[in-house]
């Protein structure tokens, strides 16, 4: 019979191996959906400019058209390339910096608030948009996205000798 502690070990390895077995799908479903609507958000401002530029006159912000314009094109343009994978992590920089302006702009009370009323900044709209950009800023689109395609295109096949160090960095075998 087995110890008690290596059957929570193999338990616990199950566990990260199923956990690391479902971060791709987690990333695929978080880009789709949350990206989707906020790409139908920017459509819905880049159709209505004009209310979109008076709302950003009515909250000071300087040049309100052309920020407007800039805003929504990031919201759509971002959020697409997001959506397919491509140029994932430099695409979540302009949106996690739009949904962060979006929040000092429109919703600064949540922001002040963020410890004495938290429900108050993660109901805010601009939340699971800046959320999902760091996410896929910090951890990329996962296997299924355009980005992992063209990094399995350019990868190098490993020859036998080669091997990784624990920081990824590849060392190659010295043939004598």
């Amino acid at each position: 019979m087995k110890p008690i502690t290596e059957l929570l070990h193999q338990g616990y390895q199950l566990l990260v191996a199923t956990g690391n077995l479902l971060q791709s799908p987690f990333l695929l479903i978080l880009r789709v959906y949350f990206f989707g609507q906020l790409f139908m958000t920017g459509q819905g401002h880049l159709a209505h400019i004009g209310k979109v530029s008076e709302f950003f006159v009515s909250l000071g912000i300087p040049f309100p058209t052309l920020n407007a314009y800039l805003s929504s094109a990031v919201e759509c343009l971002g959020s697409f390339l997001l959506i397919i994978g491509l140029l994932s992590r430099l695409s979540a920089i302009p949106v996690a910096a739009t949904m962060a302006v979006a929040y000092l702009t429109a919703d600064l009370e949540a922001v002040t608030g963020i410890f004495n009323d938290p429900d108050k900044f993660v109901k805010a709209d601009p939340f699971p948009y800046f959320m999902s950009a760091l996410i896929v800023l910090i951890f990329g689109p996962g296997r299924f996205s355009i980005d992992a395609l063209i990094k399995g295109m350019f990868r190098r096949p490993r020859r036998s000798g080669d091997q990784k160090s624990r920081f990824g960095v590849r060392i190659q075998s010295q043939e004598v």
